[in-house]
């Protein structure tokens, strides 16, 4: 929509047709390509965006991609939030939390040394480290749904990790949100304690009246919901940024106040929508990493991979030992976390968006690249893997 009127202001509404065309037949080929393999198709959206901007490069509007960054970042967080109810959220925090700990320091600590390694400011090591710590949960969701493992005794420690990872943004993207536009530690603080306060109300909200909640915006009509969910998002979202919380985690918490029927017509309305934004998020952000920039970052971007490929192993492996997982249920568990994707990417954007002056782009699409497709790879022959730590033992 804004790259439209943008294009109609500058008289050029024919090239705009061609080239968004042209880009939106390139991913539904590539869509279709990971559809066939079995592969989340994040990476090649990725590769798409990286290429398109080494072969054809072209000035892009900041407002432009900004704005379009945030909405397919609003209808992320938003869809995942109607994968929760209040009381898995809460049941997941009470099970999950020791190896939620466990997942933050082993795999938010990596990414900052990393960026201090390199000579980068604290902001920058703070959000690499953002990059590294979440797995990305539908690259997981899906490789686990593909495998048939969604019902393995592994599956609820993986999702519990998953959930609190989610959690974990509320206070996050608003901290580096108002630390990035020049807001002091402070006023970050500040941000992150409000949108933690806001989780808490929505999950009480949730547990509590959520059955009213989605009475009161269901209706007979697919538009009429589709129109109401919307214009929700967009205005709670708007006020949110008005009070320094970030319009994502806002989303966040109205996907988990609608659940039951409703939450499954708003994924089923919502999510072509989600998918077409999410794509374009991603070869934006490829458009906008200058692919020399990541071959010159791909040894650290290896070596950062390395590093935590072993702590999100362990966390999994920590997590499923917990709920009495064998050894391979340990071990498929570990590497069903080992896949970043889309947040990551969100982190990474928030810092190109600001101007960063590090490598920070081409090191997270590098990075995301590489555990987007070891990830699912090593999952896939997990049970394999297990020999080595447990010959002859029967999963579990």
């Amino acid at each position: 929509m804004i790259s439209f009127v943008v294009a109609v202001a500058s008289g050029d509404v024919a090239r705009f047709f061609v080239e968004v065309g042209a880009v939106l037949l390139i991913l539904a080929g590539l869509a279709r390509i990971a559809r066939r393999t079995g592969f989340s198709p994040i990476p090649l959206y990725l590769l798409a965006g990286l290429v398109i901007g080494a072969t054809a490069p072209r000035e892009i509007s900041p407002d432009v991609v900004a704005i379009e960054t945030q909405v397919a970042v609003i209808l992320l967080l938003f869809m995942l939030g109607l994968e929760y109810t209040g009381a898995e959220l809460a049941g997941s925090l009470r099970a999950g939390l020791p190896a939620g700990l466990v997942d933050g320091a082993l795999n938010f600590t990596p990414g900052v040394v990393c960026g201090l390694l390199l000579g980068w400011n604290a902001l920058e090591c703070l959000l690499l480290g953002g990059v590294t710590y979440i797995s990305s949960s539908s690259i997981i969701a899906k490789v686990l749904d593909d495998l048939d493992r969604l019902g393995n005794r592994e599956t609820p420690a993986i999702l519990s990790v998953l959930v609190i990872e989610d959690l974990a943004m509320a206070p996050y993207l608003p901290l580096v949100t108002v630390l990035i536009i020049g807001g002091g530690f402070a006023a970050g603080a500040l941000s992150a304690g409000l949108a933690m306060a806001a989780v808490t109300a929505a999950v009480y909200v949730a547990l509590r009246h959520g059955r009213r909640v989605s009475r009161g915006i269901s209706h007979t009509s697919d538009e009429v919901v589709l129109l109401t969910v919307c214009g929700l998002l967009l205005l709670a979202g708007g006020l949110g940024e008005a009070l320094q919380i970030s319009a994502a985690v806002v989303a966040f918490l109205i996907g988990l106040m609608i659940s039951g029927s409703l939450a499954a017509r708003a994924r089923q309305l919502l999510g072509p929508l989600r998918d077409l934004f999410a794509a374009f998020f991603f070869v934006l952000f490829g458009l906008q990493v200058d692919i020399g920039g990541v071959t010159s970052v791909l040894g650290v971007a290896v070596a950062l991979w390395g590093v935590t490929a072993l702590t999100k192993f362990f966390t999994g492996w920590y997590a499923a030992a917990g709920s009495g997982c064998s050894v391979r249920g340990r071990v498929r568990a570990g590497t069903a976390l080992i896949a970043r994707g889309e947040f990551s990417i969100v982190i990474a954007g928030l810092g190109l968006a600001a101007g960063t002056e590090s490598a920070l782009g081409p090191l997270a699409a590098a990075y995301v690249l590489i555990t987007a497709v070891s990830g699912p790879l090593l999952t896939r022959y997990a049970n394999n893997l297990a020999r080595l730590f447990a010959r002859g033992q029967e999963p579990r």
